[in-house]
């Protein structure tokens, strides 16, 4: 590929317990490291920094000439899309009139992530009625696109309803808890579980394992949970406490705000964790390829056991091992037998199809 750096557009400045930033800063890390390609991070929300992590950090977006200097110092473009990341609204119009003048003066090539693409709500949610604004700003982001990058099938169907020619290559996203080399699948206690992630997603995982944990299968019975990620919510601990005082036996812990490192050997000492994703909503199968908590599960060969009844799903080609979940009408947990093995295969498909190696490779094949 053509020398230059990567401009990498987000909406919030990476590395701040923001799901989509830590992704693209993982990226960078990943294509430095292993491709020699260095990033330029544009964030839509103005700050301060402007170095993270080693690489530069440039806001203001929507001032006057913006694109004129971006354009002439990166010859690459990757943006990360999530509608309501760019507008509260979901409709991110300064954002498609950067894109469309960015375009018009770009060496290279320009590369879409879908995170997320537009909403759909019922007619009393506002959704309903901006969703044709929505799809039309997604269309014509496609149109820009040279590539699309998305973690699931069926934003690929959404893309290719649209443009049937548009390339799209699918990849689930990574973990941004880490992804250790491990080898030991045995020694953590079946007991020992785990919830991770943002503050939203750990309350509600919280509340609906506290109403599920029951039916958990008695080898596998809780006696510790760790409650790992998010700022520190009086909320959560409200839960946590409950939890705890329900539950005879559970020893719960509170860690907000850790950092990758802690997170990651909390995780590694893990057998189950508990992920609430999609709450009350009814997803199409495959959708929680989408989620870094339940890479961060798989990163760490973690048994991720959902709230709702998923269909079996693959990436090319490649089953994942389960999937295991726990509703009101049914329990499917691995057998305590083959724990350990489960535990490995998990580890492996993610390592073999979500790693951040594997994702700087996709990302560099198509910049290429």
């Amino acid at each position: 590929m053509s020398d230059g750096s990567i401009l990498q557009i987000v909406p919030r400045l990476p590395g701040t317990l923001d799901g989509v930033g830590d992704y693209a800063l993982n990226l960078a890390k990943a294509l430095s490291a292993r491709h020699g390609l260095t990033t330029i991070f544009a964030v839509d929300r103005a700050t301060s920094v402007e170095i993270k992590d080693g690489f530069r950090v440039v806001s203001g977006l929507g001032q006057g000439g913006a694109a004129d200097s971006l354009a002439r110092e990166c010859p690459h473009v990757i943006l990360h899309y999530v509608n309501y990341g760019y507008q509260e609204r979901g409709v991110p119009f300064a954002l498609l009139r950067l894109a469309r003048e960015l375009r018009g003066q770009l060496r290279g090539r320009w590369l879409t992530t879908f995170h997320e693409i537009y909403a759909w709500g019922p007619p009393w949610k506002s959704e309903f009625w901006l969703r044709p604004f929505q799809v039309k700003i997604a269309r014509e982001l496609i149109d820009l696109s040279d590539v699309c990058i998305v973690s699931n099938a069926v934003v690929e169907k959404e893309i290719h309803l649209h443009d049937s020619r548009k390339q799209v290559r699918l990849a689930p996203v990574m973990s941004n808890f880490g992804e250790p080399e491990l080898t030991d699948f045995r020694s953590a206690s079946p007991r020992r579980w785990a919830i991770c992630g943002g503050t939203a997603s750990i309350e509600r995982s919280l509340c609906s394992f506290e109403r599920m944990h029951r039916f958990v299968p008695e080898p596998f019975f809780p006696n510790h949970l760790d409650v790992i990620g998010g700022h520190d919510s009086k909320s959560t601990r409200a839960v946590i406490e409950r939890l705890a005082d329900e539950t005879p036996g559970l020893a719960c812990h509170y860690l907000p705000e850790v950092t990758v490192r802690q997170a990651s050997a909390l995780l590694t000492q893990s057998s189950f964790a508990w992920l609430d994703y999609f709450g009350r909503h009814k997803m199409s199968p495959g959708m929680i390829l989408k989620s870094g908590v339940f890479a961060a599960y798989g990163a760490h060969g973690v048994v991720p056991i959902l709230s709702h009844q998923e269909e079996a799903f693959s990436v090319g080609g490649d089953p994942f091992p389960g999937p295991w979940f726990m509703t009101p009408g049914d329990v499917h947990f691995p057998a305590p037998n083959r724990l350990s093995e489960i535990r490995e295969n998990i580890y492996s498909w993610y390592s073999t199809h979500a790693a951040s190696p594997c994702l700087a490779r996709l990302y560099a094949e198509a910049l290429a």
